[in-house]
């Protein structure tokens, strides 16, 4: 059994751990507020349209020869990874970089081979990751998270989509966590470009009056939506690492607190043994001085 004062040690390592864990999941509570209502409210404008986009583009065979719609062999592939620029978050960073490593096994193995294969990330740790996998990063964009805001991502965007059309990427993919609740982050893989046209032979078209004209709409439209639909990927891994951090700080300051129960209880044992071998040396000297 260890002594006294290492057992005091430890205690006062872990109860200082246990406020430091604490003060972490309030702050990461307070972060989540306010990354929660972001997406909560974004989610239903991207959704609708992205609803109006497919709908626009199936209603005319004309515009699957839109840029951003056109289909070519994926001979080079951009796989756009979303983390977190900080750790403590539970398995929320490496499960993305998983997913991103098996994309890359299973479905782009001979693009990789060939050195076809590119990744931007958007978090810092991602690329700490990646270089443990020896996976090679060839943009980073940490920086958005300073201040995350639409014009930022939609700069971002804006070169995805021009790398695109300049033929440098025949495929782009995301791959990020999608916020579900608290405790809840599924991991998405999302096809970018080119945008996939959904046919919806059944609903009515004849219901939509298109001013000035419908070629004109799509030109703007297009494009404004990739920027929506990549900010919301964005908005959704800020919220879902917000809630990620938290749960793990909760179960680390419920481990510590449990800990520190069974260290007080040891403390306990040893101070009693401690006391009672002391009372049986007085004792044994006491007998032996009236023997």
């Amino acid at each position: 059994m260890a002594n006294l004062k290492e057992i005091r040690t430890r205690i006062t390592s872990v109860n200082s751990t246990r406020k430091i864990t604490s003060a972490m999941k309030m702050v990461a509570a307070a972060k989540l507020r306010k990354a929660q209502s972001a997406i909560i409210q974004m989610r239903p404008y991207a959704e609708k349209l992205q609803d109006i986009m497919d709908h626009v583009m199936s209603s005319a065979e004309s515009l699957e020869d839109n840029v951003y719609a056109e289909k070519r062999n994926a001979d080079k592939v951009l796989l756009i990874v979303i983390v977190s620029n900080k750790g403590l978050c539970g398995a929320f960073n490496a499960n993305v970089i998983k997913q991103g490593a098996e994309l890359i096994q299973d479905e782009y193995s001979e693009q990789y081979a060939a050195g076809n294969v590119d990744i931007y990330t958007i978090g810092k740790k991602a690329n700490d990751l990646l270089h443990t996998r020896k996976i090679s990063v060839k943009g980073s964009f940490e920086e958005i998270y300073n201040d995350l805001n639409f014009k930022k991502v939609s700069e971002l965007a804006q070169k995805i989509m021009d790398q695109f059309t300049e033929k440098e990427y025949d495929q782009i993919q995301i791959i990020y966590n999608q916020f579900k609740n608290v405790a809840v982050q599924k991991l998405t893989v999302e096809q970018y470009l080119p945008i996939a046209i959904k046919n919806n032979e059944d609903e009515a078209h004849d219901d939509y009056i298109y001013e000035p004209n419908k070629e004109q709409i799509t030109e703007q439209l297009i494009p404004y939506a990739l920027k929506i639909q990549l900010y919301k990927a964005i908005l959704d891994s800020n919220a879902s690492e917000q809630g990620a951090r938290m749960t793990a700080m909760h179960k680390a300051t419920d481990n510590a607190t449990e800990l520190l129960k069974d260290l007080k209880l040891t403390y306990n044992k040893a101070r009693q043994a401690a006391i009672t071998n002391e009372i049986l040396e007085i004792v044994g000297g006491a007998e032996a001085i009236k023997s």
